[in-house]
């Protein structure tokens, strides 16, 4: 039996290999979910969700920053399965950019993906959610947002994850009547494709005196968490942000 037998997920940002998106989609499946990979690019998508245990699941290519896009995708999976149980908003971007040499082109990148997509996604579902009164969304926030900054992402990454907290308490207020949760998961320092090579040893040590357990996370780690949100053990949270981060900001 698994914690998610019968339930319908959507993971957005999912077809990195390495990714927090793919891992936390591979960990839906193999607790019994059929899941939809959205990303930029379609084939990118199908060739994830075709990567997961069992069958059915499905890669569709959407812009998260696209409203219609976000609502034609809800619409689609909706009619296909009959029912979304379960949304993801993981699909984010960062710059390592200085609080000067932020650009406008380099804050509208970073608040759209990270900030609106998460927006838009979530409006796409909630009448579908209110609807059945139920629902679980998992926003994917920072410990960037929480402490100011973190290894790679600039001021501005710092503020569209804060902007997921904030975003996300508000929508679980709102929702909760109808029994509609939303929670967001804090990822400290993670071994994925986005840190892969960009720390020289002597950054890396540092990095990894700052954490108590001694170890950076892995997409495993965040994706264990992912699926205690979506799941019904976790049916009385809501509004909540979740450390997953050995420790770096114990305080």
């Amino acid at each position: 039996m698994g914690l998610l037998d019968g339930k319908y997920a959507i993971v957005t940002g999912g077809a990195s290999p390495r990714g927090l998106g793919k891992a936390t989609a591979k960990l839906f499946a193999e607790h019994g979910a059929t899941v939809a990979i959205l990303d930029l690019n379609a084939e990118q998508a199908q060739a994830a969700a075709d990567d997961l245990p069992g069958s059915g699941h499905v890669g569709l290519a959407c812009n998260v920053t696209d409203k219609a896009e976000c609502q034609a995708v809800a619409d689609e999976l909706v009619a296909k399965w009959g029912a979304v149980d379960i949304l993801v908003n993981n699909a984010g971007i960062t710059q390592p950019l200085k609080i000067m040499d932020i650009q406008p082109e380099n804050y509208d990148a970073v608040l759209d993906v990270n900030l609106r997509g998460t927006l838009y996604m979530s409006q796409a579902l909630i009448p579908h959610f209110r609807s059945r009164k139920s629902g679980s969304v998992v926003n994917l926030s920072s410990v960037s947002a929480q402490r100011g900054g973190g290894i790679f992402g600039g001021p501005h990454y710092s503020a569209a994850k804060a902007g997921i907290l904030g975003l996300t308490k508000a929508m679980a207020r709102e929702c909760a009547p109808d029994n509609v949760r939303f929670n967001a998961i804090c990822p400290g320092f993670i071994a994925t494709d986005i840190t892969a090579g960009k720390l020289t040893d002597e950054m890396r040590a540092m990095v990894l005196e700052g954490i108590p357990m001694g170890r950076a996370g892995t997409a495993d780690d965040v994706a264990g968490c992912a699926l205690f949100l979506a799941s019904d053990l976790s049916a009385y949270c809501t509004g909540s942000e979740v450390d997953v981060n050995g420790g770096s900001l114990i305080h």
